[in-house]
Formats: structure tokens, sequence, C-alpha cells
């Protein structure tokens, strides 16, 4: 698909959130994807090698795989797709002549008797969308036949023993979708609990502290009054390669 003028008007009818490149144009996503790649330390080649991208949405990280020579490139997603559509992951697949294959399919529902397993499985910006981030892990470890990628959202920092912030309702930068933040610790030893006996933090975005504050009313006797309160937030993002265990 050429990028003329068809091509330009049918990529600006879609809401994309990757910026992919396709025959020397970007599409406009808002996440910085490039950036994020960098921070990932991908294999440089993936030649003969099996890779699902779980979490796919427009399918920039499974693009790259296949563009880095893998032999079967698989995207999942559920959320996304159902919520939101697929015309930005098809659209790009059309254009890059791409054989990566589309699946629909929920996190735990994931396993080696539906999808078979895979060289190298990404799991990237999906974890703290998990209710259940440790059954997530063992789901997705379940298809991992050798390197398991992580990236991830990353809090509660200071604190040295594995621990994770529970973020009800939409606390989480107005996401409803955002349910816990690990911290380092806490995805490493998860990790290993699932069955990778090896796992290296390769990267860590910087970490941004801040105070959230707000009023909390106390009362006195008969006298109401308002207390400032703050709430100190540790926040930034990781990966994580974990490997499995050699046969």
């Amino acid at each position: 698909m050429k990028a003329d003028r068809q091509f330009m008007q049918e990529m600006s009818d879609i809401e994309w959130y990757h910026r992919i490149p396709i025959n020397g144009v970007t599409t406009p996503g808002k996440n910085l994807t490039h950036l994020k790649l960098k921070t990932l330390h991908l294999p440089e080649s993936f030649e003969g090698l099996s890779v699902l991208d779980v979490g796919a949405w427009d399918g920039f990280f499974s693009f790259e795989a296949e563009r880095r020579g893998a032999s079967r490139v698989v995207a999942l997603d559920s959320f996304i797709w159902r919520e939101r559509g697929r015309k930005g992951f098809d659209f790009a697949k059309k254009a890059l002549g791409s054989k990566v294959e589309p699946i629909e399919m929920e996190v735990l529902d994931i396993c080696p008797e539906r999808l078979g397993s895979f060289d190298v499985v990404l799991f990237l910006g999906v974890l703290y969308h998990m209710k259940h981030p440790l059954l997530a892990l063992e789901k997705v470890a379940s298809v991992t036949k050798k390197l398991l990628i992580v990236e991830t959202l990353l809090d509660a920092e200071r604190m040295k023993r594995p621990a994770m912030i529970y973020y009800p309702g939409d606390q989480q930068h107005k996401d409803s979708t955002n349910w816990w933040g690990p911290n380092t610790n806490a995805v490493v030893d998860m990790l290993t609990t699932v069955g990778f006996p090896e796992v290296e933090v390769v990267s860590k975005m910087p970490f941004r502290t801040r105070l959230a504050k707000g009023f909390y009313d106390c009362w006195k006797g008969r006298t109401g009054y308002s207390s400032m309160v703050y709430e100190v937030f540790n926040q930034g993002r990781g990966t994580f390669h974990a490997r499995a265990a050699v046969e």
C-alpha cells in the first residue's frame, strides 16, 4: 500500500495508540513507542524464533518482532480490540504486507492447549491492568519456552520488601483499568514464583516522587476543621527479562 492520498486519509480516520513507521510515514499514535522500544532491550535478531505479543493493540511490537526475523508472530489482545476495534492493527498489517497472526483472547485464557508455546513472549504494559497479576504471569509463563519480557508500571519503590499498591476505582491516572503498582522486588519474585530461575532487571525509567494533597475533615468537640494531608507517590516503569530453565 503506497503512502498516497487515500492511504493518508485512511490512516487519519483511525484512532492510533502506537507510532508505526509505514512506507515513510509514521502513524500519529499518542504513545512514544520508539522510546519505549529502547528500554526493552529486545534481541537484535528473532531469526527462527516464534513470538507472542500479549496486549498487542496496534501491533507495533508484533511487527517489530517480524521485522527482526521471527519465523512466526502472534498478536494477542482482547480488551482494546473489543472496546476500540482493530482498525489500527488491520491497517498496519495490510500496509506492511505482514504475516502476523491476530488472536483475540483474554490473558487468563492463555494456555498451551489453546495457543501452543513460543520462544519469546512479550508482556508489555499489561501486568498492572490485571486484577490477578500473579495468575496472569502464570498464564504467560505457561506458553514461554525461552524468554518472557515484561514491561510494567512500578510503584512503592521505597519499600524494600516485595509489595504492590492497589488502585481501586480510577485512582491511577483516572483509568479504571489500572489495578496494581508493583515494586521491582515484587515483579522479580513473582516471575521467580511462576517458574523462571533467571530474572534480570534490564531497565528502569526515572521515578517521579510527588505529593498529592487534599483535605481531611476532622472534628474536635463542636468545632469542625480541615487538616491538609499528603500522599506520596513514587512511580516509574521497568523492564524485566525472565529466562526459562534450559531443558
